[in-house]
């Protein structure tokens, strides 16, 4: 296990409830009872124990505390081992977005060090894409055990480097577990098509891997999303070199020791950090033959247009100003709690977030006031609490971005029904902590500025309408298309409302689940391709037809 600087400090109010116990959570309906729905496709597999109790030091200190970790130790990582850039650039700071402290020291790559990650993935993959199906699953399947026996650590450090709350952060780790598990399964069901041609002749399809991928992640799921685009790389035979957003550079080394570890090839999962400099060197490489992204719609077109001086395929996926539509008929619990979870999970800071949310006229004002009740409620202040349910912004300018959209929309005429105000919580070690109140936004038109362009953080924008063709009409006029949601009792409207909304990934009576089982991707300016799911496979395979003669050449010369 990586040694991390850490000065703990005996922290026993983080440790969680006893197996068959709950914490004890005001308003156990709302926002805990929400973030539990999303653990419907994440339970652990029966047979193996849940997660351990928190970590402990040999002195019986606990492992993380906000305000003690100092990460030390490279967070480079390719050849089998975490190395130093060989160039000599300017180290940036990595700040706690729970303390605004500096966590660590951020040494990019350049073009000597990204290409030894790719040298280094381009060998493992000569030895990777030889194995059968089979063996790949076995060594992602260790690498999931791993992943679980470590889950608490992972999260842990997952907070400190990004803000969001203990809880999320266990279900992230969760979901890249599960991740990998799922694609590990579809290892060896890879295969092609036989085609029967005249004469005795036949065809069959190959599906072969790409070789060399790059990945590039966002810092608001910096865990889960290296394990999203690994895992279904290397099951179908690829090798990888990831770069991690700078703001979040922690978590995704750790990734990649736990594939080694797991028996993974040296050179098969590499990460190399940076900013956008370090980017460009991994999209123009002439030996990286892939390209996926997450990240926002302007840098998703700058990558889109560097893969294209190599003829790259990329998957991106990118923002969203995703509607959800409230219609009269619906629960209206169960419509509060949709709208919560689309606006308030990793504190706003989610691309598929249902920030436009539409209420038809006649049941707005009850809406409202059940919404604005439930958010002043959400608990805000040290992201390592169980108690927490909401953390830090991921940095100090992000934050300022954010209230300045709220300042915008009071502007423009919109109504703060609560919060958007920054916050110091009581504990004097998170007083220069990136945190604000939740926000809730009345009054809000089509035209307005927080409802046209993506605010990615926890403001949540309430509009009323009262027609299904009028909302409709409002809800895709976007240039994105990543999510869309519609809450209703009416299962024939609900599924008419569907297939007119121009979105990738679509809910009816639930907001931001993500099984690892479905595709999750957008439409229009959201991205292109899927990520998760069967479907993926395709995105990361070349198809190869052969045609096979049993007879002679039927020539024309």
């Amino acid at each position: 296990m990586t040694c991390y600087a850490l000065t703990a400090t005996t922290m026993d109010s983080l440790a969680p409830p006893p197996i068959g116990t709950s914490a004890k959570i005001p308003e156990e309906k709302t926002t805990v009872a929400m973030l539990r729905t999303l653990t419907v496709s994440l339970r652990r597999p029966l047979g193996r124990p849940c997660a351990a109790a928190p970590r402990v030091s040999a002195t019986g200190t606990r492992c993380a505390s906000s305000g003690s970790v100092n990460v030390s130790v490279p967070l480079n990582f390719w050849a089998g081992k975490r190395r130093t850039s060989h160039e000599k650039h300017t180290k940036e700071n990595v700040y706690e977005p729970a303390t605004g402290r500096v966590l660590c020291l951020l040494e990019s790559c350049g073009a000597v060090d990204v290409d030894q990650a790719v040298n280094s993935a381009k060998s493992a993959f000569g030895h990777w894409s030889k194995m059968s199906g089979m063996e790949r699953a076995r060594i992602m399947i260790e690498a999931a055990h791993i992943i679980e026996s470590r889950r608490e650590e992972i999260a842990e450090i997952e907070v400190v480097n990004n803000g969001k709350s203990i809880t999320e952060a266990r279900l992230d780790v969760d979901s890249g577990r599960l991740c990998i598990e799922y694609y590990a399964g579809l290892a060896c069901t890879l295969a092609g098509q036989h085609v029967q041609l005249p004469g005795g002749s036949f065809a069959y399809t190959r599906r072969e891997p790409l070789g060399v991928c790059a990945a590039i992640g966002a810092w608001n799921y910096p865990f889960q999303i290296a394990a999203w685009k690994s895992a279904p790389a290397l099951a179908c035979g690829n090798s990888m070199v990831f770069k991690p957003s700078p703001v979040t550079p922690v978590t995704a080394v750790m990734l990649a020791e736990i594939y080694a570890k797991a028996g993974a090839p040296e050179g098969l999962f590499n990460v190399v950090q940076g900013s956008q400099d370090t980017g460009s060197l991994l999209c123009h490489h002439p030996d990286v033959a892939k390209v996926s992204f997450t990240g926002s719609v302007p840098t998703g077109k700058k990558i889109m247009e560097m893969a294209s001086k190599g003829v790259k395929p990329v998957t991106l996926e990118l923002g969203g100003k995703s509607p959800l539509l409230i219609f009269e008929d619906s629960d209206l619990e169960n419509a509060v709690r949709g709208a919560l979870m689309a606006n308030f999970l990793s504190q706003g800071q989610v691309c598929s977030n249902g920030t436009r949310v539409f209420v038809q006229k006649d049941i707005l004002p009850e809406f409202v006031e059940e919404v604005v009740k439930r958010t002043q409620a959400i608990e805000i202040g040290d992201p390592l609490l169980d108690s927490t349910r909401m953390g830090a912004l991921v940095s100090q300018p992000h934050l300022e971005k954010v209230l300045s959209f709220v300042d915008q929309a009071k502007k423009e005429g919109a109504a703060v029904l609560c919060g958007g105000e920054t916050f110091v919580p009581s504990d004097p070690k998170l007083k220069d902590g990136y945190y604000m109140t939740p926000c809730v936004l009345g009054d809000c038109t089509d035209e307005m500025t927080c409802v046209k362009e993506e605010i990615f953080g926890p403001v949540m924008s309430v509009l009323s309408f009262e027609t299904e063709e009028e909302v409709l009409q409002r809800a895709n006029n976007t240039t994105m298309g990543l999510a869309a949601g519609v809450f209703t009792r009416d299962v024939r409207r609900a599924h008419r409302v569907v297939e007119h909304l121009k979105a990738g990934s679509c809910f009816i009576n639930n907001y931001n689940i993500t099984p690892v089982e479905v595709p999750f991707g957008g439409y229009k300016m959201s991205g292109i391709g899927r990520e998760n799911g069967q479907v993926t496979i395709e995105y990361y395979t070349q198809l190869k037809t052969v045609f096979v003669e049993m007879g002679d050449v039927d020539s024309l010369f």
